[in-house]
């Protein structure tokens, strides 16, 4: 369990694959459709992909010629579970973050 954890954290700590995660949330997506905002690579973009695949955070499949991209949110729980092991992790209130972004970029 603790090697799963070491896999999604680090895939998390990447801007770049927490951006791609977070597409990935609207629904699923072509991999040239998930490269497209990023200013790099397809190659680039496809090895940020593997590092999801192999934290177990997306799956991917071939759909015709194109391979798609799925979020898999259940490979979250765990490391959620770690975290409020700790209890210091409260229930993230959306509606608030959504507050201080706004502010943030005001300022």
């Amino acid at each position: 369990m603790n090697d799963n954890l070491d896999k999604v954290f680090a895939a998390l700590a990447d801007p770049t694959r927490r951006g791609i995660l977070a597409m990935l949330l609207e629904d699923d997506m072509a991999v040239t459709d998930v490269a497209a905002p990023f200013q790099m690579s397809l190659a680039a973009v496809s090895k940020h992909l593997q590092v999801l695949v192999d934290a177990g955070l997306i799956t991917q499949e071939r759909r015709g010629r194109l391979r798609w991209c799925r979020l898999e949110p259940d490979a979250l729980r765990a490391a959620s579970v770690w975290m409020r092991a700790f209890g210091q992790v409260d229930p993230l209130d959306l509606d608030a973050f959504e507050r201080f972004l706004a502010a943030e970029l005001r300022s």
